[in-house]
């Protein structure tokens, strides 16, 4: 609350926020977003170039394109599609340099500067951080974590026997996930549901989102360090998510490597395996619902296998608390990060003030649910089972209780690495320390 609109603040939450997955590096500035030199001299490094900047590595950006022409629920709420471009300091901070609150530039969507009269920065800041909510809430958790492992479960369920290794090894981490999403479906993303009573879109607006996020899925979206490779972000700094994400992602990846080794001899074995292949069949025709999704229909080797599994266990464990435990923290105060906007987008600058910014933003009965929602979503349940522990023991053999234990042995040294580095730092990223991790999306 204290640095909510420091700049420093509002990049940092592009890093280590509910939604780290935004930001990317910018190596070209698009033409929809036509910011100058002249316009972000003032912000760089002295005697540097934007040009110079860019072919460093040094130049972030954010673009909400997917809510462009996506309905409002009524016109007494509003949405905009930005896009935020942010400079990595000589601090090493992310800091926003230029806002555009629209995706068609021109004399009536100016490009808002941190020069700029403080309440125009102040509210342009609010707006790229309310569409960041919808599109965290949508896509980010919703899609890619509940409804993702909704589909690997369901298939799990209808192609493996119980008996299967691959079925005792996924079985802890889709625990009450249809339960979950069943309950989300009926309260949160129905057309009277909370997201329609907190955000700019009823039903329909959150149909043309989830369906415009499904036309860009694709299976090696979900690979976690291959995302980060996609984005640029590997030699970003105070990049937490991913630090310590690479760690989970190893750490996972190794115990599933070796129970897929005691149980497969070869990458014949695998290919072999009917219920295995019937299993990401179906998967697949879950998921191909788009050109770009490619998800295997069919997997040949022991290491396609790891890798598909270590997604299916990263996604609803590590992933899925990282974009889920923040909330609270993030949405709490609630100029931070707002639901909603009950104010056009400023056209023009120099037209804003404090009163302006206060109509904006949410009404009361918004905010409290905003809270209420938040807070209930990042609550731990009573007998909680955090990653890399199964107390249900479907695994009978001494090999893979040996993997167990070494998987164990492995979060604990992360989870003691996270706490260290975090007795260092003013804010501390814990979401992904392995002690603080659900084995499945349950909440």
């Amino acid at each position: 609350m204290q640095d909510w609109s420091k700049d420093y603040m509002f990049g940092y939450q592009f890093l280590n926020g509910c939604n780290p997955v935004m930001i990317k590096k910018c190596k070209e500035i698009p033409d929809k977003f036509p910011v100058t030199h002249e316009m972000v001299k003032g912000f760089l490094e002295k005697g540097v170039t934007l040009q110079e900047e860019l072919q460093a590595g040094n130049i972030y950006i954010v673009d909400y394109e997917i809510l462009e022409g996506v309905p409002t629920s009524s016109d007494q709420v509003y949405l905009t599609a930005p896009l935020c471009l942010l400079y990595k300091n000589r601090l090493d901070q992310i800091v926003p340099i230029a806002i555009q609150l629209s995706q068609t530039p021109g004399e009536k969507s100016p490009i808002f500067l941190p020069s700029d009269n403080e309440h125009d920065w102040m509210l342009a800041k609010m707006w790229v951080k309310s569409a960041d909510l919808l599109v965290h809430q949508l896509v980010t958790h919703l899609l890619k974590t509940h409804l993702i492992s909704e589909v690997f479960e369901m298939a799990m369920y209808r192609q493996l026997p119980p008996v299967h290794p691959v079925y005792k090894l996924l079985k802890p981490h889709v625990r009450f996930t249809i339960a979950i999403n069943a309950a989300a479906r009926g309260n949160l993303i129905n057309e009277d549901g909370v997201i329609s009573q907190i955000t700019s879109v009823n039903g329909d607006g959150i149909a043309k989102v989830i369906q415009s996020a499904m036309k860009t899925l694709t299976y090696e979206s979900l690979c976690f360090p291959e995302t980060i490779e996609a984005r640029g972000m590997k030699d970003v700094p105070n990049y937490y998510y991913r630090d310590d994400g690479m760690k989970i992602w190893e750490a996972i990846h190794s115990f599933v490597s070796a129970v897929v080794e005691i149980y497969y001899e070869s990458d014949k074995t695998v290919q072999s395996d009917g219920e295995i292949q019937k299993f990401v069949e179906d998967v697949s025709s879950g998921m191909n619902n788009s050109d770009n999704s490619e998800f295997p229909e069919s997997l040949n080797t022991r290491e396609e296998l790891v890798k598909y599994l270590t997604i299916v266990i990263f996604n609803a464990s590590a992933q899925h608390a990282a974009v889920n435990f923040g909330q609270f923290d993030c949405y709490g105060w609630i100029p931070n990060s707002p639901s909603t906007m009950l104010m056009p987008p400023p056209v023009q600058k120099g037209k804003v003030d404090i009163d302006f910014i206060n109509k904006s933003l949410p009404d009361h009965e918004r905010s409290y649910k905003v809270l209420g929602i938040a807070w209930v979503l990042t609550q731990f349940q009573e007998n909680e089972r955090y990653l890399g522990n199964y107390p249900e023991m479907c695994f009978t053999e001494q090999p893979v209780k040996e993997a167990m234990k070494a998987f164990r042995k492995k979060l604990d040294e992360v989870t003691n690495i996270i706490k260290s580095r975090n007795e260092g730092l003013t804010v501390g990223y814990g979401y992904l320390s392995p002690d603080k991790i659900p084995n499945s999306v349950a909440i």
